[in-house]
């Protein structure tokens, strides 16, 4: 790589110096040019300042370009190109055309191409395979474009990783340096062809949470379809349109019950489905766990791949426990908040008169009740608990101060406490009420019901693999044994 080692040579005509010109110092700091004046190309020189390196910017208005990082130069892009043999675009595609003129000043430069694009597939070609066919005598690295403006000024770029890729392997050494001097990581992706992959990275919209979401929005659809009133008319619709199927039952669940049914008891279900669908979203996070196991005693080895749905959902796992771990949040708010309801307010304060006018009959005790809603209770308060506790060791902060034994040990053994703690809170809930034929309207179970069946096959599954005989089978597997050695080793071990 060029360094410029002349501390003694006049700028050009055309050039303007931000800084002062004082002594040289003994090492003279590597120049990097920047074409951009943009916040990306002042945020990216101000860091390359900040990390030892002199910086040169090229712009078509040298003398009118708006405010640099002091100690920058700010010179034409003819000008800016002879000064760095390491030159960073910050410009938009639709911006290239000035390359091509100066084909001639980037010939043996390295260009790095920091441009993303507003959609996806918007151009035939990637902006980097664009530009290194408008200088075929330059070698463009495509890298650093997962970097936002912000990032450069303010955030902590220590380990973050960066991407590269690029047709020459000394070109992607010379960023790969650059990087490191900045705090990146930089991982190669390979050659050219991957810059339209690393480019559709920035595009992605929380790509770990989509899928999460989309199964609690599912469930939650499935749960409306299940909970009092219309319940076949739900089942259909209630799947794609959750917010229609709860419409239905504000204005539908009085005419079926034929009862009357004041408006908050008919917006009542909106918070009261939040414990059902955290039940269920936590148990979908330890359900590919058991599938896992499953296969594994199955197969009898632990070298044949899972399919993909099975590894894609072991993916999402974290991001499905910390929604369960919200929607808990609202289950907990809404327990709180209940008493303070109008409905529930008219309906104490109707026994309390009943009981007034009612001087013969004391009112009944019913130490069965009040036993099952104290244990509700006391469940309830514990699972939420320990369900604080396993968001808590999954932030990064937490989870990387614990050893491997202590993260599994919570995130295994008390997350199936947990599992079974919540499980058991929703069966005192309607404990007696699974047995009432009054319950099941339309032949169909409520949802504090439906609720149970995931938890309970979760568990199951973890109680089978507790099994002396099934656990000591699992763990050799994981240590490497099969049950089925290859034909290969066998005649290895044959001849040995």
């Amino acid at each position: 790589m060029t360094v410029v080692n002349s501390t003694s040579e006049m700028l050009k005509p055309e050039s303007v110096s931000l800084h002062p010109l004082g002594a040289a110092a003994a090492a003279v700091p590597e120049m990097l040019c920047i074409f951009g004046t943009g916040d990306l190309g002042r945020s990216l020189g101000l860091r390359l300042l900040q990390s030892g390196y002199r910086v040169v910017y090229g712009s078509r208005r040298p003398h009118s370009c708006g405010p640099l990082p002091q100690g920058s130069q700010v010179m034409s892009h003819g000008a800016a190109a002879q000064s760095a043999s390491l030159i960073f675009i910050c410009v938009h595609r639709e911006h290239y055309g000035f390359l091509e003129t100066m084909a001639t000043h980037l010939a043996g430069k390295v260009l790095v191409d920091l441009s993303n694009n507003l959609k996806k597939g918007i151009h035939p070609e990637p902006n980097a395979v664009y530009l290194q066919r408008l200088v075929p005598g330059a070698a463009v690295v495509k890298g650093l474009n997962t970097l936002s403006a912000w990032a450069l000024q303010n955030g902590l770029l220590a380990g973050k990783q960066v991407y590269l890729c690029g047709n020459s392997a000394e070109a992607k050494r010379a960023v790969a340096e650059m990087s490191t001097k900045l705090g990146l990581t930089a991982l190669d992706r390979g050659s050219l062809s991957a810059a339209g992959e690393l480019e559709d990275f920035p595009l992605q919209l929380f790509p770990e949470w989509s899928r999460p979401l989309r199964v609690a929005v599912g469930l939650y659809a499935w749960l409306s379809a299940s909970t009092r009133g219309c319940r076949p008319l739900r089942v259909a619709v209630g799947l794609t349109a959750f917010f229609f199927t709860s419409l239905l039952e504000m204005s539908s669940t009085g005419m079926l019950n034929k009862t009357k049914t004041s408006p908050t008891e008919s917006w009542s279900p909106w918070p009261t489905r939040c414990f059902p669908l955290c039940l269920i979203m936590l148990a979908l996070c330890y359900l590919p766990g058991g599938i896992a196991a499953s296969l594994q005693l199955y197969r009898g080895t632990k070298y044949r791949h899972f399919p993909d749905w099975l590894d894609r959902w072991m993916l999402y796992r974290k991001q499905m426990g910390l929604i369960a771990l919200g929607l808990a949040f609202l289950h907990v708010i809404h327990t709180f908040m209940t008493p303070t309801r109008y409905s529930v307010r008219h309906t104490l304060i109707t026994l309390v008169v009943d009981e007034m006018n009612n001087k013969t009959t004391p009112f009944y005790f019913d130490n069965t009740e009040a036993w099952g809603q104290d244990s509700f209770y006391a469940l309830g308060i514990l699972g939420f608990f320990l369900y604080v506790l396993l968001g808590l060791t999954s932030l990064p902060s937490v989870g990387g101060s614990l050893s491997w034994r202590e993260f599994n040990f919570i995130q295994s053994k008390l997350g199936h406490l947990t599992l079974f703690i919540c499980t058991a809170h929703g069966y005192i809930y309607g404990w007696n009420t699974f047995l009432r034929p009054a319950t099941y309207k339309w032949y169909t179970p409520p949802a504090y019901m439906l609720c149970l069946i995931v938890p309970s096959v979760v568990l199951v599954l973890k109680a089978l693999v507790l099994l002396p005989c099934v656990d000591r089978t699992l763990t050799r597997i994981r240590q490497g044994w099969e049950r089925n050695q290859p034909t290969e080793e066998i005649g290895k071990v044959t001849n040995l």
